[in-house]
């Protein structure tokens, strides 16, 4: 019998360090830090405003996981950013990172919050063109975010000759059409152009966008495409 619990127990054990995505191909799950840096650390002219630390985001508190306002990234993704952060510096700018790695915990939040149809707090500020009841059906909300294998990162421009944000023409984190990188119905010329800025100096450097988020940027040669990270956001856990 003993045997037999500890069968089950290892069973159950490789059930959890693996799982299936959508198209039905297994990916790795683990809490090991090991490659991932803090973005302070490696990119200190870039801004940190960790939105899902605080409670000015889509849901309206702070998300599970987020337990500093720090940014991670694998060290592969972070050099490629600090070659970004290096380019815009010498045309006035810094870089403002929104969000970099998130932990699947943080995205189980988001999958909870968006299955409860009556918590509309931030609708005014987010969402307001849409029923929340959508948000899955649009795929505004996923149960796996590309965030979570850490090397992505959502972020905007930051003006050093005016003290402001780079105005894009919308807010980060915005459900709608106007968080497509090409929309133009609706912005200025000025704010277009300032998101094909954002988007081409990204793409030079080795990111890939996202069609739906002008913010939202991947490295393409990520090297964890199929490892999806479990650590919580604290400084802790990259010693």
């Amino acid at each position: 019998m003993r045997k037999l619990i500890y069968s089950l127990a290892l069973l159950f054990a490789i059930c959890l360090t693996f799982f299936a995505c959508s198209d039905d191909e297994a990916v790795a799950v683990t809490e090991n830090a090991s490659s991932f840096v803090s973005l302070d650390e490696y990119i200190p002219d870039a801004i940190l405003e960790i939105r899902y630390y605080g409670t000015y985001n889509f849901v309206g508190t702070r998300i599970d996981s987020y337990l500093e306002p720090v940014a991670f990234m694998t060290r592969q993704a972070a050099e490629a950013l600090k070659n970004v952060s290096d380019s815009v510096v010498k045309d006035g700018y810094r870089l403002k990172i929104y969000d970099a790695y998130r932990p699947q915990m943080a995205v189980d939040h988001f999958v909870r919050w968006a299955a409860d149809v009556n918590d509309t707090l931030m609708k005014p500020y987010f969402y307001p063109e849409l029923d929340k009841s959508v948000l899955f059906e649009l795929e505004y909300i996923f149960e796996r975010s590309g965030h979570t294998r850490g090397s992505t990162v959502d972020l905007t421009l930051f003006d050093m000759s005016t003290g402001k944000d780079v105005d894009m023409g919308g807010t980060f984190d915005y459900f709608g059409e106007l968080s497509h990188p090409d929309y133009r119905e609706g912005i200025t010329e000025e704010q277009y152009q300032n998101r094909m800025y954002l988007r081409g100096v990204m793409l030079h450097f080795g990111f890939k966008p996202l069609s739906t988020e002008w913010w939202h940027f991947t490295l393409a040669d990520e090297p964890y495409p199929d490892t999806y990270f479990t650590f919580p956001l604290t400084k802790e856990r990259l010693k």
